[in-house]
């Protein structure tokens, strides 16, 4: 390290504290003085050798800095030209001499003074390996510092590289840095010249570094403005092409008012992203590209999707309430239902769209009650049949890289919808299909799950829609038919038939006035009587519904509309007497409940897909080898519940005083009619049991008893489905007494009043039981 000699010199001069600017030796510099206690320093040191200490303030903004507001360290400097300017400041000129210090402030008006302890050093021409070694890494470190920068000249390496002072060195390279401000004091404070470089140097070795790390980051943005740049270019470029073309215009119209519809819809940044996305496609693309249809198809179906459009529930359950008991009678479960829903709707937000499936005869009102249930929920309503269904497409839609692509009949029925919270109705859900284009059940499983349905994916727009809102409902005959796990996710809702009573009110409520306007009659054009409408219900239809009941009366007016026209007469009255000459022959005979009571005949109850139904099987023994022949196209079921009664029969044939050898002597022949019509099922076990016990003890059976029940080798009888169904068929043909499982007694909850009141009920736990109401005994026969 070179050797030094310092010497320092006190002084007395005036003082002016610089704002966000430093001065250190051998540098020249002009600054504006403005402050006036600044400038009456200016005018004081020119009276005297025209020496000034320059210190700097520690921060800029303050006015009036006190003697607590600047450095301590600071530069001797002499004034080298003064320069008064408009506005009462003064440009001075000054070069930096030597460093100084701050002993003390002897005066702060009308301007600083202060004793200042000026540092200057005396160093030996020769300079040691150390300290030439570090001015060589400063003056390195200053060209990296220039190349980096780019705000220097290159002239000025060469006059740095021809200082040969060490502390000079310093000086002079800190004088054309741009550093912050503690950066400059730390080396103004560095009195001895080689402590001076070495904070220069590690001063300088920070710059560089963030200069290449801001380098860095200039080069990454220019490519990208650049890039931009040149997207721009060609863009403008493509413009005019199209223009000259004649096709420009209306496609970058066309995207922007789709760009605008899309930032309109509040839809899943998601969605969003993909419609834009493909929108930037469509821009890039010529106009008689083929896939520029494909896509427009596409940002047209997103857009139009009821993403953020929902109705407002009407939560007045009296008023809903009056619309359903307005719109249909009966049906009181389905209405029940839906009343609970409105009414925990109004008590949460956040309730999930519950999926019911109604299940019932054909003609019930099922597809009816759904839209009456929209409108006392005022929601839209929309229905997708989904009978012969097979494939999955229909539910999930065709991918795009299919030719004419289109979204499944679910995001079709939304966007006619217009609301993403419509009653939704699956019809005949029963009847869907598979084949080898896919499963539709299967997809229709994510759509029926509250838990998955929020983000159903169709193929054609591959991206999620919620469905969570929608309040699904299904319509089935049969549940027999439903895939379990399909069914699994659906609330079911028995819908059996209607009484003769609850028909004519529907008819007298509904169908005639239905028809009336259909037909283009007035009330006072036609009459018809309640007996007539009776008659129709009994002698010209048989249905658990009323679609038949319907046709027939449309038959009637029909004809009521021919008289009219053809006779010139003013109105028609139809009653019981006329109405054959309406509807021709009765169709149906209504079996009387006093007829004969028969050997080997019973009256049994079965559940079909069309409501219930009353059998009556009849048994012929024979002489024979015991054979047992059952016709009437029966299903295996039917068949062993035959067997298994006449099984019953030879264990207890001493209980019946039968002969023992039935079985090997005689042969049974057991028919039930209407043979071109499959049966199946357990349900009719005592029918059969009974009437094959009638035929062998030669014992009638009451004809005013019906039955239904499974029955066991051991005479137990076990408990059936469909009961409701299979009682109002009793009731139809008029029968007085009906025989039914014990189990079954919770069914009776599901009965008419009026059904209770016309039939008496027996629950029966065993054949005994099931026989001592069902053939006639010695006492009833001769009275009868």
């Amino acid at each position: 390290m070179d050797k030094y000699e310092m010497k320092t010199e006190e002084r007395t001069l005036p003082l002016i504290p610089l704002r966000g600017m430093s001065i250190f030796p051998h540098m020249v510099m002009h600054f504006d003085v403005g402050r006036d206690k600044s400038v009456n320093a200016l005018e004081e040191a020119m009276v005297d050798e025209s020496l000034i200490f320059l210190t700097t303030q520690k921060e800029a903004k303050v006015e009036m800095p006190t003697t607590e507001d600047f450095y301590q360290v600071g530069t001797v400097c002499k004034i080298k030209q003064m320069l008064k300017l408009p506005g009462d400041t003064i440009r001075v000129l000054v070069e930096g001499i030597n460093r100084g210090e701050i002993k003390n402030i002897t005066q702060e008006d009308p301007y600083f003074e202060a004793d200042i302890e000026e540092y200057m050093f005396e160093s030996e021409i020769e300079k040691d390996k150390e300290t030439e070694a570090m001015m060589r890494m400063v003056v390195e470190d200053f060209e990296d510092y220039v190349k980096a920068s780019n705000k220097l000249s290159p002239e000025v390496l060469v006059s740095v590289t021809e200082i040969d002072e060490p502390g000079r060195l310093a000086d002079v390279i800190s004088s054309y840095l741009h550093l912050k401000q503690d950066n400059k004091q730390k080396i103004l404070e560095a009195f001895h010249p080689y402590k001076r470089l070495e904070t220069l140097h590690i001063i300088l070795e920070e710059e560089v570094e963030v200069l290449e790390i801001e380098e860095k980051i200039n080069q990454r943005v220019k490519k990208q403005v650049n890039k931009v740049q040149k997207e721009y270019y060609l863009k403008e470029q493509m413009k005019a092409i199209q223009k000259e073309l004649g096709e420009g215009e209306s496609v970058e119209a066309e995207v922007e008012e789709y760009k605008e519809k899309i930032e309109e819809i509040d839809m899943p940044e998601e969605v969003k992203e993909k419609a834009l996305k493909e929108l930037g496609r469509l821009k890039k693309l010529s106009p008689s590209s083929p896939e520029t249809g494909i896509i427009r198809n596409y940002v047209e179906w997103i857009i139009e999707l009821p993403w953020d459009k929902e109705t407002e529930d009407m939560l007045d359950i009296k008023k809903s309430r009056e619309i359903l008991d307005t719109d249909h009678y009966a049906l009181k479960d389905v209405k029940e239902r839906i009343l609970e829903y409105l009414a925990i709707r109004k008590l949460t937000e956040d309730m999930k769209g519950p999926i019911l499936c109604l299940v019932g005869p054909p003609g019930v009102g099922k597809t009816s009650i759904v839209k009456s249930v929209a409108r006392a929920l005022n929601r839209e309503f929309v229905r997708m049949s989904l009978g012969g269904v097979r494939d999955e497409a229909e539910i999930r839609g065709h991918r795009r890289t299919y030719v004419g692509a289109i979204p499944g009949r679910i995001i079709s029925s939304m966007r006619k919808a217009g609301s993403k919270n419509p009653v939704f109705l699956f019809d005949e859900i029963d009847k869907i299909n598979s084949d080898f284009r896919g499963d539709p059940a299967s997809a229709l499983l994510e759509v029926l799950d509250p838990e998955q349905n929020n983000t159903f994916t169709d193929h054609f727009l591959e991206a999620p829609f919620d469905l969570s809102k929608v309040m699904f409902i299904t319509t089935a005959n049969s549940i027999n038919t439903i895939p379990r796990p399909l069914l699994d996710r659906m609330e079911v809702i028995r819908i059996s038939g209607y009484t003769e009573e609850e028909k004519l009110e529907i008819a007298k409520r509904h169908l005639v006035n239905k028809q009336l306007k259909e037909n283009g009659l007035k009330k006072d054009n036609l009459n018809i009587s309640d007996n007539a409408l009776k008659d129709v219900i009994t002698k010209y239809t048989r249905e658990a519904g009323v679609r038949n009941l319907e046709r027939e009366i449309a038959n009637i007016f029909r004809k009521a509309a021919k008289r009219i026209v053809e006779e010139d007469i003013s109105s028609v009255r139809i009653n019981s007497g006329n109405l054959h000459k309406y509807l021709g022959v009765p169709k149906y005979r209504r079996e009387k409940a006093n007829k004969e009571h028969q050997i080997g005949i019973a009256t049994g109850l079965a559940w079909t897909a069309v409501g219930g139904e009353t059998l009556s099987i009849e048994v012929t023994p024979m002489k024979g080898k015991g054979k047992v022949q059952l016709t009437g196209k029966l299903g295996d079921v039917m068949k062993e519940s035959a067997m298994t009664g006449i099984s019953y029969i030879r264990s207890r044939v001493e209980d019946f005083n039968l002969d023992e050898n039935f079985h090997k002597e005689k042969d049974i022949h057991i028919h039930v009619p209407e043979g071109a019509i499959p049966k199946d099922g357990p349900s009719a076990g005592i029918t059969m049991a009974t009437a094959v016990l009638s035929a062998l003890a030669k014992i009638p059976t009451n004809s005013n008893v019906a039955m239904t029940g499974e029955v066991t080798l051991r005479g137990r009888v076990l408990p059936i489905g469909g009961v409701k169904e299979k009682v109002l068929a009793a009731d139809r043909v008029g029968i007085k007494k009906v025989l039914l499982p014990w189990d079954n007694k919770k069914d009776m909850e599901e009965i008419p009043t009026k059904v209770k009141r016309n039939i008496e009920f027996v629950f029966v736990k065993n054949m005994d039981e099931v026989l001592e109401h069902a053939l006639v005994k010695e006492e009833n026969k001769n009275e009868d």
